[in-house]
């Protein structure tokens, strides 16, 4: 079992940038590939980002392209989630999830999730 927790969300004006973290526990973090997605109220949850356990390989809603940036740190068992440039349209709550290859994990096959964090981003 691999627990999600999701920190960093909160209220930001359009054009600010938040960093949102995913921590990691359990099980070991080893080998999962990792993402990012997001739930408007009234919406089905959207992909985001994803990230292979390698850091090698990535890949991007194209709402977000240019404008979001993933990483990893497997030492610290964390993935996080750079978002600049932030628009209303942004606003959501944010789920990290693990799954066994970033091809699962971007159809939203995630093995595990983690309780989300809100982004408010204001107009």
């Amino acid at each position: 079992q691999v627990q999600l927790v999701e920190s960093g969300g909160g209220l930001v004006q359009a054009g600010g940038s938040l960093r949102l973290s995913c921590a990691a526990s359990g099980r070991t973090f080893s080998g999962y590939a990792m993402g990012w997605f997001r739930q408007a109220p009234g919406k089905e949850r959207d992909f985001v980002a994803a990230i292979s356990w390698s850091g090698g390989t990535t890949r991007y809603a194209d709402s977000v392209k240019g404008r979001f940036t993933i990483s990893r740190d497997n030492a610290k068992n964390t993935v996080y989630l750079q978002m600049n440039s932030l628009k209303p349209e942004d606003t959501a709550v944010y789920y990290c999830a693990a799954g066994l290859s970033v091809l699962l994990v971007a159809s939203l096959n995630g093995d595990y999730w983690g309780q989300g964090t809100q982004v408010t981003v204001s107009s």
